[in-house]
Protein backbone atom coordinates (compact mmCIF):
# COMPACT_ATOMS: atom_id res chain seq x y z
CA UNK A 1 0.00 0.00 0.00
CA UNK A 2 2.99 2.14 -0.90
CA UNK A 3 3.75 4.39 2.07
CA UNK A 4 0.29 4.39 3.44
CA UNK A 5 -2.62 3.09 4.70
CA UNK A 6 -4.37 3.48 2.40
CA UNK A 7 -5.63 1.46 0.01
CA UNK A 8 -4.96 2.42 -3.73
CA UNK A 9 -7.08 2.12 -6.06
CA UNK A 10 -7.48 1.86 -10.14
CA UNK A 11 -10.84 2.74 -11.87
CA UNK A 12 -11.48 1.14 -14.80
CA UNK A 13 -14.56 2.68 -16.57
CA UNK A 14 -15.13 6.51 -16.18
CA UNK A 15 -18.82 6.64 -17.20
CA UNK A 16 -21.92 7.42 -14.85
CA UNK A 17 -21.65 4.23 -12.82
CA UNK A 18 -17.88 4.84 -12.55
CA UNK A 19 -18.52 8.65 -11.42
CA UNK A 20 -20.50 7.58 -8.48
CA UNK A 21 -17.73 5.30 -7.04
CA UNK A 22 -15.70 8.69 -7.47
CA UNK A 23 -17.90 10.33 -5.22
CA UNK A 24 -18.56 7.61 -2.87
CA UNK A 25 -15.10 6.62 -2.55
CA UNK A 26 -13.85 10.27 -1.95
CA UNK A 27 -16.00 10.51 1.23
CA UNK A 28 -13.42 7.43 2.54
CA UNK A 29 -10.37 9.95 1.67
CA UNK A 30 -9.09 8.56 5.39
CA UNK A 31 -8.92 4.92 3.96
CA UNK A 32 -8.43 4.91 0.55
CA UNK A 33 -7.26 6.80 -2.51
CA UNK A 34 -8.20 6.14 -6.22
CA UNK A 35 -4.96 7.00 -8.01
CA UNK A 36 -5.44 5.63 -11.60
CA UNK A 37 -8.49 6.20 -13.97
CA UNK A 38 -8.97 4.49 -16.95
CA UNK A 39 -11.92 4.15 -19.94
CA UNK A 40 -12.36 3.20 -23.52
CA UNK A 41 -13.01 6.71 -24.31
CA UNK A 42 -9.53 8.49 -22.85
CA UNK A 43 -10.73 11.97 -22.81
CA UNK A 44 -13.55 11.58 -20.29
CA UNK A 45 -10.94 9.79 -18.12
CA UNK A 46 -8.64 12.81 -18.49
CA UNK A 47 -12.20 14.98 -17.76
CA UNK A 48 -12.65 12.60 -14.40
CA UNK A 49 -8.97 12.97 -13.23
CA UNK A 50 -8.84 16.63 -13.61
CA UNK A 51 -12.48 16.72 -11.99
CA UNK A 52 -11.19 14.39 -8.83
CA UNK A 53 -7.65 15.49 -8.74
CA UNK A 54 -6.30 11.69 -9.59
CA UNK A 55 -2.84 11.27 -10.45
CA UNK A 56 -2.73 9.30 -13.44
CA UNK A 57 -4.81 8.11 -16.75
CA UNK A 58 -3.56 4.79 -17.92
CA UNK A 59 -3.80 4.58 -21.19
CA UNK A 60 -5.65 0.88 -21.46
CA UNK A 61 -7.41 -1.02 -18.61
CA UNK A 62 -4.50 -3.50 -18.83
CA UNK A 63 -1.74 -1.08 -18.08
CA UNK A 64 -3.38 0.16 -15.07
CA UNK A 65 -3.91 -3.52 -13.59
CA UNK A 66 -0.29 -3.92 -14.35
CA UNK A 67 0.84 -1.05 -11.60
CA UNK A 68 2.41 -2.31 -8.64
CA UNK A 69 1.52 0.83 -7.02
CA UNK A 70 -1.92 -0.24 -7.10
CA UNK A 71 -4.31 -2.58 -4.57
CA UNK A 72 -7.41 -2.74 -6.17
CA UNK A 73 -9.45 -2.16 -8.87
CA UNK A 74 -12.69 -0.95 -9.38
CA UNK A 75 -14.69 -2.33 -12.54
CA UNK A 76 -17.52 -0.14 -13.45
CA UNK A 77 -17.49 -1.63 -17.71
CA UNK A 78 -20.18 -2.90 -19.64
CA UNK A 79 -21.25 -6.72 -18.91
CA UNK A 80 -19.51 -8.39 -21.26
CA UNK A 81 -16.05 -7.25 -19.85
CA UNK A 82 -16.65 -7.77 -16.10
CA UNK A 83 -14.99 -11.57 -15.98
CA UNK A 84 -11.99 -10.59 -18.42
CA UNK A 85 -10.92 -7.58 -16.37
CA UNK A 86 -12.22 -9.28 -12.80
CA UNK A 87 -10.02 -11.96 -14.07
CA UNK A 88 -6.71 -10.69 -15.08
CA UNK A 89 -6.60 -8.03 -12.15
CA UNK A 90 -7.00 -10.87 -9.78
CA UNK A 91 -3.87 -12.64 -11.45
CA UNK A 92 -2.25 -9.59 -11.10
CA UNK A 93 -2.72 -9.84 -6.99
CA UNK A 94 -5.37 -7.12 -7.12
CA UNK A 95 -8.25 -6.94 -5.22
CA UNK A 96 -11.41 -6.64 -7.31
CA UNK A 97 -15.08 -4.67 -6.58
CA UNK A 98 -17.02 -5.21 -9.45
CA UNK A 99 -20.57 -4.10 -11.33
CA UNK A 100 -23.00 -6.13 -11.16
CA UNK A 101 -24.11 -8.33 -12.82
CA UNK A 102 -20.43 -10.29 -11.74
CA UNK A 103 -20.43 -12.15 -15.30
CA UNK A 104 -22.38 -12.14 -18.65
CA UNK A 105 -23.27 -15.49 -17.79
CA UNK A 106 -22.49 -18.47 -15.13
CA UNK A 107 -19.47 -19.84 -17.25
CA UNK A 108 -18.33 -16.19 -16.66
CA UNK A 109 -19.10 -16.38 -12.89
CA UNK A 110 -17.84 -19.91 -12.55
CA UNK A 111 -14.76 -18.42 -14.36
CA UNK A 112 -14.22 -15.57 -11.68
CA UNK A 113 -14.74 -17.69 -8.91
CA UNK A 114 -11.88 -20.10 -9.97
CA UNK A 115 -9.53 -17.10 -10.22
CA UNK A 116 -10.85 -15.65 -7.10
CA UNK A 117 -9.74 -19.05 -5.27
CA UNK A 118 -6.74 -19.24 -6.66
CA UNK A 119 -5.36 -15.98 -6.18
CA UNK A 120 -6.62 -15.10 -2.89
CA UNK A 121 -7.20 -12.14 -3.13
CA UNK A 122 -11.16 -10.26 -2.80
CA UNK A 123 -14.43 -10.20 -5.29
CA UNK A 124 -17.13 -7.77 -4.31
CA UNK A 125 -20.18 -7.51 -6.02
CA UNK A 126 -21.17 -4.21 -6.11
CA UNK A 127 -25.01 -4.36 -4.65
CA UNK A 128 -25.99 -1.36 -2.90
CA UNK A 129 -29.38 -2.25 -2.39
CA UNK A 130 -28.67 -4.74 1.14
CA UNK A 131 -26.67 -1.20 2.24
CA UNK A 132 -29.48 1.00 2.12
CA UNK A 133 -31.05 1.76 5.98
CA UNK A 134 -34.19 -0.57 5.58
CA UNK A 135 -32.90 -3.88 4.38
CA UNK A 136 -30.48 -3.43 7.00
CA UNK A 137 -32.85 -2.65 9.96
CA UNK A 138 -34.58 -5.58 8.82
CA UNK A 139 -32.24 -7.81 8.51
CA UNK A 140 -30.91 -7.27 12.14
CA UNK A 141 -34.80 -8.11 12.72
CA UNK A 142 -34.76 -11.22 10.72
CA UNK A 143 -31.19 -12.06 12.58
CA UNK A 144 -32.93 -12.00 16.23
CA UNK A 145 -35.85 -14.27 15.31
CA UNK A 146 -38.45 -11.66 15.04
CA UNK A 147 -39.67 -13.18 11.46
CA UNK A 148 -39.16 -16.89 12.89
CA UNK A 149 -38.54 -19.33 9.60
CA UNK A 150 -38.72 -17.49 6.44
CA UNK A 151 -40.45 -20.09 4.30
CA UNK A 152 -41.25 -18.22 0.94
CA UNK A 153 -40.61 -14.57 -0.40
CA UNK A 154 -41.46 -12.29 -3.13
CA UNK A 155 -39.45 -9.76 -5.09
CA UNK A 156 -39.57 -7.55 -7.88
CA UNK A 157 -39.53 -4.23 -9.50
CA UNK A 158 -41.76 -3.27 -12.35
CA UNK A 159 -40.87 -0.26 -14.52
CA UNK A 160 -44.08 0.72 -16.57
CA UNK A 161 -41.45 2.94 -19.15
CA UNK A 162 -37.94 2.12 -18.72
CA UNK A 163 -35.88 0.51 -21.28
CA UNK A 164 -32.55 2.21 -21.49
CA UNK A 165 -30.37 2.86 -24.36
CA UNK A 166 -32.64 0.94 -27.44
CA UNK A 167 -30.15 -0.56 -29.60
CA UNK A 168 -26.92 0.37 -27.24
CA UNK A 169 -25.19 -2.47 -25.44
CA UNK A 170 -27.97 -2.08 -22.89
CA UNK A 171 -30.31 -4.19 -25.40
CA UNK A 172 -27.94 -6.38 -26.99
CA UNK A 173 -27.78 -9.75 -25.61
CA UNK A 174 -23.93 -10.29 -26.34
CA UNK A 175 -22.95 -7.59 -24.82
CA UNK A 176 -25.52 -7.22 -21.42
CA UNK A 177 -26.30 -10.92 -21.22
CA UNK A 178 -30.20 -10.18 -21.13
CA UNK A 179 -32.54 -7.53 -20.42
CA UNK A 180 -34.24 -6.55 -17.35
CA UNK A 181 -33.68 -9.78 -15.43
CA UNK A 182 -29.74 -9.06 -15.66
CA UNK A 183 -30.19 -5.39 -15.17
CA UNK A 184 -32.32 -4.95 -12.45
CA UNK A 185 -33.77 -8.03 -11.56
CA UNK A 186 -30.35 -9.54 -9.99
CA UNK A 187 -30.40 -6.74 -7.49
CA UNK A 188 -34.08 -7.95 -6.26
CA UNK A 189 -32.29 -11.54 -6.46
CA UNK A 190 -29.32 -10.21 -4.60
CA UNK A 191 -31.67 -8.48 -2.07
CA UNK A 192 -34.08 -11.23 -1.25
CA UNK A 193 -31.03 -13.90 -0.92
CA UNK A 194 -29.72 -11.62 2.04
CA UNK A 195 -33.03 -11.12 3.60
CA UNK A 196 -33.85 -14.87 3.65
CA UNK A 197 -30.61 -15.83 5.19
CA UNK A 198 -28.61 -16.73 2.00
CA UNK A 199 -30.70 -20.54 1.51
CA UNK A 200 -29.02 -22.33 -1.51
CA UNK A 201 -31.43 -22.26 -4.84
CA UNK A 202 -31.56 -25.97 -6.41
CA UNK A 203 -33.65 -25.07 -9.25
CA UNK A 204 -35.58 -22.62 -11.33
CA UNK A 205 -38.83 -22.26 -13.53
CA UNK A 206 -39.58 -19.34 -15.42
CA UNK A 207 -41.00 -17.19 -18.50
CA UNK A 208 -39.06 -14.09 -20.32
CA UNK A 209 -41.37 -12.00 -22.97
CA UNK A 210 -40.38 -9.48 -25.38
CA UNK A 211 -43.49 -7.53 -26.18
CA UNK A 212 -41.98 -3.86 -26.33
CA UNK A 213 -38.31 -3.63 -27.54
CA UNK A 214 -38.80 -5.39 -30.68
CA UNK A 215 -41.22 -2.66 -31.43
CA UNK A 216 -39.14 0.25 -30.11
CA UNK A 217 -41.62 1.09 -27.39
CA UNK A 218 -41.63 1.65 -23.39
CA UNK A 219 -38.73 3.70 -23.67
CA UNK A 220 -37.15 5.19 -20.79
CA UNK A 221 -34.67 7.97 -20.26
CA UNK A 222 -31.35 6.19 -19.19
CA UNK A 223 -28.85 6.61 -22.28
CA UNK A 224 -29.00 7.20 -25.85
CA UNK A 225 -30.79 5.29 -27.96
CA UNK A 226 -29.28 4.41 -31.47
CA UNK A 227 -32.27 3.49 -33.73
CA UNK A 228 -30.17 2.06 -36.02
CA UNK A 229 -28.90 -0.78 -33.43
CA UNK A 230 -30.52 -4.34 -31.66
CA UNK A 231 -33.01 -5.19 -29.54
CA UNK A 232 -32.59 -9.15 -28.68
CA UNK A 233 -33.18 -9.18 -24.59
CA UNK A 234 -36.26 -9.47 -22.69
CA UNK A 235 -38.37 -6.92 -21.47
CA UNK A 236 -40.28 -8.95 -18.44
CA UNK A 237 -39.25 -11.86 -16.99
CA UNK A 238 -41.06 -13.72 -14.10
CA UNK A 239 -39.76 -17.30 -11.97
CA UNK A 240 -40.45 -19.39 -9.23
CA UNK A 241 -36.98 -20.38 -7.31
CA UNK A 242 -37.03 -23.43 -5.26
CA UNK A 243 -34.58 -23.62 -2.47
CA UNK A 244 -32.26 -26.92 -1.17
CA UNK A 245 -34.17 -26.32 2.15
CA UNK A 246 -38.10 -25.89 0.66
CA UNK A 247 -38.24 -22.49 0.93
CA UNK A 248 -39.18 -20.38 -2.19
CA UNK A 249 -38.78 -16.95 -4.11
CA UNK A 250 -40.84 -15.42 -6.85
CA UNK A 251 -39.33 -12.68 -9.00
CA UNK A 252 -40.71 -10.42 -11.26
CA UNK A 253 -38.97 -7.66 -12.91
CA UNK A 254 -39.59 -5.25 -16.32
CA UNK A 255 -38.65 -2.29 -18.64
CA UNK A 256 -41.88 -1.81 -19.99
CA UNK A 257 -44.94 -2.97 -18.97
CA UNK A 258 -48.81 -1.96 -19.14
CA UNK A 259 -49.77 -1.92 -15.25
CA UNK A 260 -50.11 -0.11 -12.25
CA UNK A 261 -47.00 0.83 -10.80
CA UNK A 262 -44.61 3.08 -9.49
CA UNK A 263 -41.71 1.98 -10.41
CA UNK A 264 -40.41 1.00 -7.23
CA UNK A 265 -38.81 -2.01 -5.93
CA UNK A 266 -40.17 -4.24 -3.71
CA UNK A 267 -39.58 -7.60 -1.34
CA UNK A 268 -42.42 -9.16 0.37
CA UNK A 269 -41.11 -11.95 3.40
CA UNK A 270 -43.02 -14.14 4.67
CA UNK A 271 -42.06 -15.48 8.20
CA UNK A 272 -43.40 -18.38 10.82
CA UNK A 273 -43.64 -15.33 13.12
CA UNK A 274 -43.60 -12.22 11.50
CA UNK A 275 -43.21 -10.73 8.08
CA UNK A 276 -42.01 -7.86 6.48
CA UNK A 277 -42.59 -5.65 3.37
CA UNK A 278 -40.03 -3.31 2.00
CA UNK A 279 -40.69 -1.01 -1.04
CA UNK A 280 -38.06 1.60 -1.96
CA UNK A 281 -37.38 3.47 1.14
CA UNK A 282 -40.93 2.64 3.03
CA UNK A 283 -41.47 -0.85 4.93
CA UNK A 284 -43.22 -2.54 7.50
CA UNK A 285 -43.19 -5.06 9.90
CA UNK A 286 -46.09 -7.64 10.38
CA UNK A 287 -47.21 -10.15 12.59
CA UNK A 288 -50.31 -10.86 14.72
CA UNK A 289 -51.05 -10.08 18.50
CA UNK A 290 -53.78 -11.39 20.64
CA UNK A 291 -55.46 -12.95 17.49
CA UNK A 292 -55.20 -9.42 16.07
CA UNK A 293 -53.60 -8.85 12.93
CA UNK A 294 -50.88 -6.24 13.73
CA UNK A 295 -48.39 -3.56 11.10
CA UNK A 296 -45.40 -2.26 12.68
CA UNK A 297 -44.11 0.78 10.07
CA UNK A 298 -40.19 1.06 9.61
CA UNK A 299 -38.20 4.35 10.44
CA UNK A 300 -35.34 5.38 8.77
CA UNK A 301 -33.01 6.42 11.15
CA UNK A 302 -31.64 10.10 12.36
CA UNK A 303 -28.51 9.43 11.13
CA UNK A 304 -27.56 7.15 7.54
CA UNK A 305 -24.11 7.86 5.69
CA UNK A 306 -25.61 6.24 2.67
CA UNK A 307 -25.54 2.53 1.18
CA UNK A 308 -23.28 3.67 -1.50
CA UNK A 309 -20.39 4.71 1.23
CA UNK A 310 -21.65 1.65 3.73
CA UNK A 311 -20.25 -0.50 0.26
CA UNK A 312 -17.49 1.38 -0.43
CA UNK A 313 -15.91 0.87 3.46
CA UNK A 314 -17.35 -2.80 3.48
CA UNK A 315 -14.56 -3.43 0.67
CA UNK A 316 -12.21 -1.81 1.77
CA UNK A 317 -12.29 -3.51 5.24
CA UNK A 318 -12.61 -7.01 3.35
CA UNK A 319 -9.36 -5.46 1.49
CA UNK A 320 -7.32 -4.56 4.84
CA UNK A 321 -8.46 -7.37 7.04
CA UNK A 322 -9.11 -10.22 4.71
CA UNK A 323 -12.35 -11.21 5.69
CA UNK A 324 -15.02 -12.07 3.09
CA UNK A 325 -17.54 -9.35 1.39
CA UNK A 326 -21.26 -10.20 2.02
CA UNK A 327 -21.46 -9.80 -1.75
CA UNK A 328 -18.72 -12.05 -2.47
CA UNK A 329 -17.90 -14.25 -6.00
CA UNK A 330 -20.05 -16.81 -4.76
CA UNK A 331 -23.24 -14.59 -4.52
CA UNK A 332 -22.55 -13.50 -7.94
CA UNK A 333 -22.25 -16.92 -9.32
CA UNK A 334 -25.56 -17.99 -7.40
CA UNK A 335 -27.23 -15.14 -9.07
CA UNK A 336 -25.73 -15.79 -12.40
CA UNK A 337 -26.71 -19.48 -11.93
CA UNK A 338 -30.25 -18.36 -11.42
CA UNK A 339 -30.47 -16.23 -14.02
CA UNK A 340 -29.52 -18.58 -16.87
CA UNK A 341 -31.63 -21.02 -15.64
CA UNK A 342 -34.46 -18.32 -15.73
CA UNK A 343 -33.79 -17.64 -19.61
CA UNK A 344 -33.07 -21.80 -20.23
CA UNK A 345 -36.51 -22.82 -18.87
CA UNK A 346 -38.61 -19.67 -20.69
CA UNK A 347 -36.67 -21.91 -23.78
CA UNK A 348 -37.86 -25.11 -22.63
CA UNK A 349 -40.80 -24.49 -21.15
CA UNK A 350 -39.52 -26.78 -17.94
CA UNK A 351 -37.92 -26.72 -14.23
CA UNK A 352 -33.98 -26.09 -14.58
CA UNK A 353 -31.34 -27.88 -12.39
CA UNK A 354 -28.64 -25.50 -11.16
CA UNK A 355 -25.34 -26.94 -11.67
CA UNK A 356 -23.14 -25.30 -8.91
CA UNK A 357 -19.98 -27.55 -10.10
CA UNK A 358 -16.93 -25.37 -10.86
Amino acid sequence: MGNSNKVRIGLIGAGNIGNVHLQEFGKLAELCEIVAITDTYLPLAEARAQQYGIESVAPTPQALIERLDIDAVIVAVPNQSHASLTISALEHGKHVLVEKPMGLDSAAAKDIVRAQQKSGKTVMVAHQMRWEWLPQLVKSQIDRGELGHIYTAKTGWYRRKGIPGWGTWFTQHGQSGGGPLIDIGVHMLDLAFYLMGEPKPVSVYGSTYAEFGPRKKGIGSWGKPDWNGIYDVEDLATAIIKMEDGSSLTLEVSWAVHMDTDSTPFVHLMGSEGGAFLKGNEGKFLTERFDQPVDIPLIAPIEDEGARVKLSRHFIDCVLTGQAPITSAETGLRSNLIIDAIYESSRSGGEVKLDWSL
